[in-house]
């Protein structure tokens, strides 16, 4: 089944056209990753998805329903979630809270109960606790769950960010580029939590930089190039196609990519 469709996506910005009439299917549960150089119009491409530009062409679907144009908290209710490119982190929350706040959405509100501290309230935010603790465990970090998220090496806080999204209960899950900046350790631990998350059937669509990482877990690829589909396959129809060499990955990154796949 298909979780996510794009068809003809576009928006401009004072006459560029950072995505240019963009189209592609992704299947559920699959590792679908978007790759290019800088500047191709890989975040923008996240923001139209996730509902925080509003496309001036073409449409976006999740499971069949046209979700083109709708508010990013009304896609998370309707199952779609997403890291950023640079850390969304609450660095004076603990690490608990953190992942809590994802959760909102799934809470009961109302102003009163919270003002009184009601045992519904207190019952809720027990859960909600109890949640997070599970996901921190999942990512490795259930040790910490009471430090301050400011006391986290950068490794760790990139795992954070990935537990936060999930205590949103999504059926598709955006990354925008989670592996950034971390060391060979950190990627390893990151590749694997995107792998068991999809394993889950969990659909991840993933912008990243790392060709290691993404042509060892990706299932499909979609390349751009100022804004435009340049290519789009397996990786290894990816890896060998001569315009992704020339365009972005160079020589010695289509060798790189070729040792990531053996």
């Amino acid at each position: 089944m298909t979780a996510l469709s794009v068809r003809d996506i576009g928006i401009s910005f004072g006459g560029v056209k950072a995505v240019d009439s963009v189209s592609f299917d992704v299947e559920e549960g699959s590792i679908f990753s978007i790759i290019g150089p800088n500047g191709a119009g890989k975040t923008t491409l996240f923001n139209l998805i996730s509902g925080v530009y509003l496309p001036k062409a073409g449409t976006v679907s999740l499971f069949g329903e046209d979700v083109t144009g709708v508010a990013p908290n009304r896609l998370v209710a309707r199952g779609l979630s997403r890291t950023f490119q640079n850390l969304q982190i609450f660095f004076r929350m603990t690490v608990a809270e953190n992942v809590m706040v994802g959760r909102h959405l799934k809470e009961a509100r109302g102003i009163v109960p919270h003002l009184l501290s009601l045992p519904s309230v207190v019952r809720q935010n027990r859960d909600s606790r109890t949640e997070a603790i599970r996901l921190l465990d999942r990512i490795g970090l259930a040790g910490r769950a009471d430090d301050l998220a400011a006391n986290l090496p950068y490794g760790e806080l990139k795992r954070l960010e990935i537990a936060r999204a999930l205590a949103t209960e999504p059926k598709i899950l955006l990354l925008d580029e989670p592996a950034a900046g971390c060391n060979p350790k950190e990627t390893e631990d990151i590749e694997r939590l995107i792998e068991a998350i999809a394993a889950d059937g969990v659909t991840v669509v993933l912008v990243e930089h790392d060709m290691r990482l993404v042509m060892r877990i990706s299932n499909r690829l979609h390349v751009l190039d100022y804004g435009k589909t340049l290519a789009s396959g397996t990786a290894e129809d990816v890896r060998t196609n001569p315009e992704v060499i020339k365009a972005y990955l160079g020589t010695h990154g289509a060798e790189e990519a070729a040792r990531a796949r053996r």
